[in-house]
């Protein structure tokens, strides 16, 4: 990088969003990583992020309070004036049919999911000059996993909007997506869910999460993309099913 820049990464303490804040310290960006329920895992990170001789600050921001998140980029500015790129990596993901969806699971997941980065989306454009916005999608987005409808539909609904404030936003800004496949799975999932996925996988293996650094990073340096979504999947999000969760029988 020819300036100094810094870059605010959303539910950065943790997973995959971890990842994304030290695969940017490690080009000399300087981190804001915001968590809600991590803080001791937030200051860990900082800790190991300045280890890599870049500057990093902690942001504390609780997407499901019900108050506007916008002030966070704000928050943000005021620490590192070089804010130059936005990660929206946090999420929430609950399991239910439409049928037995309850309000309270489609306002949580659409609060975290789709909201919340609406809104940092709107908030970064009117401080930034220029910059990027990544917004971390799903290759689920592809299909039409009703098992997961609130949660899908907000990452639909955010796919859209990357290719929509890509639009609203440049040249000054660039949007774009990523979507990745089986790459950081959860806890929860077996080895055994693991292989069964990867059969319905064309590259017939299990994404790392070093691949998906790699994607932030092309997305960052090649100056001529926004409004895309980059599929990290394996090619998984190919078809039109692909291996659906909850038809996995162990």
């Amino acid at each position: 990088m020819s300036e100094r820049q810094a870059a605010l990464v959303t539910g950065g303490a943790i997973r995959v969003g971890l990842h994304f804040a030290k695969t940017l310290a490690a080009k000399g960006y300087d981190i804001a990583i915001h968590y809600n329920s991590s803080a001791d895992k937030a200051e860990e990170a900082a800790v190991a992020i300045r280890a890599m001789g870049v500057n990093c600050a902690i942001f504390p921001c609780d997407f499901l309070s019900g108050r506007d998140p916008s002030g966070l980029i704000d928050d943000v500015a005021a620490v590192f004036p070089h804010l130059s790129v936005l990660v929206n990596c946090a999420s929430i993901y609950n399991a239910a049919p439409v049928a037995e969806t309850t309000m309270a699971v489609l306002q949580n997941e659409f609060m975290v999911n789709f909201f919340t980065p609406f809104l940092l989306s709107g908030a970064f454009a009117r401080r930034v000059e220029r910059g990027n916005i990544v917004n971390i999608l799903d290759n689920k987005i592809a299909f039409q996993q009703y098992q997961y409808g609130a949660y899908l539909s907000a990452k639909k609904a955010l796919g859209e909007l990357t290719k929509m404030t890509a639009m609203e936003f440049a040249p000054r800004i660039r949007v774009n997506g990523i979507a990745p496949g089986v790459i950081m799975p959860g806890v929860t999932r077996t080895d055994d869910y693991i292989d069964w996925r990867v059969k319905g996988i064309p590259l017939q293996r299990q994404g790392a999460v070093e691949e998906l650094g790699k994607a932030l990073l092309y997305i960052l340096d090649n100056e001529y993309i926004t409004g895309q979504h980059l599929f990290v999947d394996g090619g998984e999000g190919l078809f039109h099913i692909g291996q659906n969760a909850e038809v996995y029988q162990p």
